[in-house]
């Protein structure tokens, strides 16, 4: 019985960590995506649509990617994005 406590207790502190680095990363995400929609602003930036198709793949690979992680529980690599 003691390590079924002792798994349990760890257990809540993987619990814990897991929300706290997911409220962390998740928000910086979201607020990164959002700084790179902002991109898309014509009136500041010129852009063609090549890159703007290669910017658009690269963020929905990196979300099927981490999708995949969750469903499979194996966590890939991602490569660098680069125009």
């Amino acid at each position: 019985m003691k390590n079924s406590t002792k798994t349990d207790a760890q257990d809540r502190d993987k619990g814990a960590k897991f929300v706290e680095l997911a409220n962390k990363r998740v928000n910086k995400a979201v607020k990164d995506i959002s700084l790179i929609g902002n991109l898309a602003n014509r009136r500041n930036y010129t852009y063609n649509e090549e890159q703007a198709k290669k910017i658009i793949k690269a963020l929905q690979a990196s979300v099927d990617q981490v999708k995949a992680s969750f469903l499979s529980g194996i966590h890939g690599q991602q490569a660098n994005f680069e125009l």
